[in-house]
């Protein structure tokens, strides 16, 4: 076998290893010896001077020898190096092992993030709402008068503290403040509630002001749970938006980013479901605990465990990516971008309806949102009285929402290319407006409906309180309108009619914007298409001839016809 691929030479392609080929390469057959070196072979004379004139050609084959085997020495390393290099890259599912180190645990911080998100939540909600000498009434003024200039200052130190600190102590500085406070609050601030909030001063306070005053008081009244709320919220835009997407930007590569970043989409509705049902499950735990026990302290006492455990798991992840999975190298220019003052900004914002009519989606869906949100949670509250009832009602919810969530992420793709982005966009405003008059007809006119919900084995306040949390599980804030209301008509309840008329207009506003943001997007991608295939064309070099230049005689008829736009 050996003396048969000698024998074909260089051009034989052996059934061997990579060493074996090269091995073989350094040693040229023999009939390769036989066209390099007789190749215009001078005859040899019988001269005196014959001998020199083969010993200057012989050296003359030895250095052309020399020059072939390096360079098949050369081509055959470099060839060897990229296929050992490939073979030696190891890979998991056909993704890199150094790609795996880092998704893997980005995808498990977005899942433990977001699990603690959900149970924050569904929890923030059952202490404000259902609170002695609170209700729903106090969420649009928690909103606006604690909520955002907390998140305001929070934004501030934040920035402060990112010129000071590294990466790395600036992620720990800013989380593990929330992770001592949930525990803290589990097991220590709502225990002593009593004893630490002002009930005395806010019942005083109620009575001299009159009770459209209720809300703003409640905060006062529940401060240690209005805390919670606030501290809630933060964890949703601070450690999810700034802390992890901060992080996955700083350690994945553009590539990455575009492959897996849609999957944490997914992970984050995964999460959604299992935390929905951990909330169920200490809710209930209720039913097994003697009289006399706390149900609500000791389920809240469980479920701040968890969110304590998930918040070092997270911390435990960050450090262990940090310390073995090394970091992309990134380039430091930055593009030039013009300089806008403010005026010249909202001049510019103004001007660009494409720009006018995406802040129109962006308020609506904020304002019909919290419209809807805080009425149903007030009926809410009336169907569910108890905090462990309601807490609940909240992780199914919370599971619902995210099987719902999951299943469109998954259809998403599906409706934009049978449908085109103008119908997915009318999807939330057109689901939004029909559950929002079935909720609000519900509520407003019940007498005639009771019948009817009756055969289905609900009174008209279930069927409201089913119907809320559709719309808001498929549209999934506007405070200022409610607390104008409220403070108005005096409760939230005398002003729902006028909420459900503002709805309806805020509802129709989005719908026209998403219309007329259809048009400009549709026009938008004709240009691009039609840019598209100019370049095509003119990469083609397709020549253009003019009647002028035909030659004379000759017909512009008889010249072929142009099978594409062609640029000149």
């Amino acid at each position: 076998m050996e003396g048969l691929i000698q024998t074909r030479g260089i051009l034989s392609l052996p059934a061997k290893p990579i060493g074996a080929r090269r091995t073989l390469l350094l040693q040229p057959s023999h009939a390769l010896k036989q066209r390099l070196f007789t190749r215009n072979l001078p005859p040899l004379s019988i001269s005196s001077n014959g001998h020199s004139k083969f010993q200057s050609f012989h050296k003359i084959s030895i250095s052309n020898k020399e020059r072939n085997r390096g360079f098949i020495c050369k081509a055959e390393a470099a060839a060897a190096a990229a296929g050992d290099g490939d073979s030696l890259t190891p890979k998991v599912f056909g993704v890199e092992v150094t790609t795996l180190k880092k998704i893997v645990p980005l995808g498990l911080m977005f899942f433990c993030i977001l699990f603690n998100y959900t149970i924050l939540r569904d929890t923030k909600d059952v202490l404000v709402v259902t609170a002695k000498g609170s209700s729903a009434e106090i969420i649009p003024f928690l909103k606006t008068w604690v909520n955002l200039p907390m998140a305001i200052g929070f934004m501030l130190l934040y920035t402060k503290l990112s010129n000071v600190l590294s990466k790395k102590a600036l992620f720990y500085t800013v989380i593990v403040p929330f992770i001592a406070y949930f525990g803290a609050f589990g097991f220590i601030m709502y225990p002593l509630s009593n004893l630490i909030h002002p009930e005395a001063l806010a019942d005083k306070l109620l009575a001299t002001l009159g009770p459209r005053f209720m809300g703003p008081l409640a905060i006062m009244r529940i401060w240690s749970f209005c805390l919670f709320y606030v501290m809630a919220e933060l964890w949703g835009s601070v450690v999810v938006s700034v802390l992890f997407w901060g992080f996955a930007n700083q350690i994945t590569t553009v590539d990455e980013a575009k492959k897996f970043y849609p999957l944490f989409g997914l992970g984050a509705n995964v999460a959604l479901i299992f935390s929905g049902r951990t909330v169920k499950y200490f809710s209930n735990m209720r039913k097994n605990l003697g009289p006399g026990v706390d149900g609500w302290a000791v389920s809240l006492k469980a479920m701040m465990s968890i969110v304590v455990g998930m918040g070092l798991a997270i911390c435990f992840l960050y450090w262990w990516v940090n310390r073995y999975v090394p970091l992309p190298t990134r380039s430091k220019k930055k593009k030039a971008k013009p300089q806008m003052g403010t005026m010249e900004s909202l001049k510019f914002l103004v001007s660009s309806p494409y720009i006018r009519d995406l802040a129109t989606l962006v308020v609506a869906y904020g304002i019909s949102i919290n419209l809807v949100e805080v009425t149903w949670k007030s009926k809410l509250k009336a169907q569910f009285p108890s905090p462990n009832e309601y807490s609940a009602f909240m992780g199914d919810f919370s599971t619902c929402t995210g099987i719902a969530t999951f299943t469109m992420m998954l259809l998403s793709q599906y409706v934009f290319d049978k449908y085109g982005w103008g119908v997915a966009a009318k999807i939330t405003p057109t689901v939004l407006l029909v559950t929002g008059v079935a909720f609000f007809s519900l509520i407003l006119f019940g007498g005639p409906f009771a019948p009817l919900v009756a055969k289905l084995g609900m009174t008209p306040l279930l069927a409201a309180v089913y119907v809320g949390a559709l719309q808001n599980i498929f549209s999934k804030r506007g405070a200022l309108i409610q607390q104008f209301m409220i403070l108005t008509f005096g409760s939230l309840a005398s002003s729902t009619p006028y909420l459900g008329v503002i709805l309806l207009g805020i509802v129709t506003a989005w719908l026209a914007a998403a219309k007329s943001l259809e048009g400009q997007f549709n026009t938008l991608m004709s240009e691009e298409e039609l840019e598209k295939e100019m370049e095509r064309a003119s990469s083609l070099k397709i020549p253009v001839v003019s009647q002028e230049d035909a030659a004379p005689g000759e017909s512009t008829s008889q010249l072929p016809e142009k099978s594409a736009p062609t640029s000149i």
